[in-house]
């Protein structure tokens, strides 16, 4: 690869990772969220939402970069997919956190603790990438590694579809009606997480093809 970047330009790499350990550090208290009694959960999405509130600076913090430089270190174009994607991680996540407590939902469907499990394996995976983004070494691992996951992630979320949409009794109360359609929304919210973490690792990938 050619050099071609100025100390200042390199800013943009520990953004990049700061953005990706924010989002590890929100699948981890998701997770715990996720495992905590009903009355515990409040408190758990405001640090959610704490970290949703860091993932904004930090992605503000890009852009005002991406518009003060003239030489990127990459096409500006990925540079703003990427620090977006990074973002829309996080944003869903806390969406689900919020969700789940507004809706004051008591009893989560196994399959949800299965699709905030893949998150969290993701959103290590991509921690651990993002500083090696300086370099473009050792990446094709991670985007693979990450797409398997998405993989994992459509299959944790039809089978706890199938548990909410097909269930083994139909159901009649009014009120069960109605968590299954606040539930859905959950888990919908999960696997739009889970499809940006794959935005994330396919914007990598074309990065380090276009930069090889």
């Amino acid at each position: 690869m050619a050099f071609r970047l100025t100390p200042q330009e390199r800013g943009f790499y520990p953004l990049f990772t700061r953005a990706a350990e924010n989002i590890a550090l929100a699948a981890d208290e998701l997770a715990a969220l996720v495992d905590a009694p009903a009355p515990e959960r409040a408190a758990i999405a405001k640090r959610v939402k704490d970290a949703e509130n860091a993932g904004d600076e930090v992605t503000h913090e890009i852009m005002v970069k991406l518009n003060s430089v003239f030489v990127t270190p990459f096409d500006r174009e990925d540079i703003y997919r990427l620090a977006s994607s990074l973002d829309d991680v996080v944003d869903a996540i806390e969406e689900a956190a919020d969700r789940i407590v507004l809706y004051r939902l008591e009893r989560l469907p196994a399959g949800i603790a299965m699709q905030v499990d893949v998150l969290r394996r993701a959103a290590a995976a991509t921690a651990e990438a993002m500083p090696r983004l300086e370099k473009m070494a050792q990446l094709q691992d991670f985007w693979i590694h990450v797409n398997s996951l998405e993989d994992e992630a459509d299959e944790a979320y039809h089978a706890v579809l199938a548990g909410l949409l097909s269930p083994d009794e139909a159901i009649t109360d009014p009120a069960a009606v109605l968590e299954v359609i606040k539930l859905k929304e959950v888990v919908d919210t999960l696997e739009e997480a889970a499809d940006a973490f794959e935005t994330v690792a396919n914007t990598v990938e074309s990065i380090a093809v276009k930069e090889a």
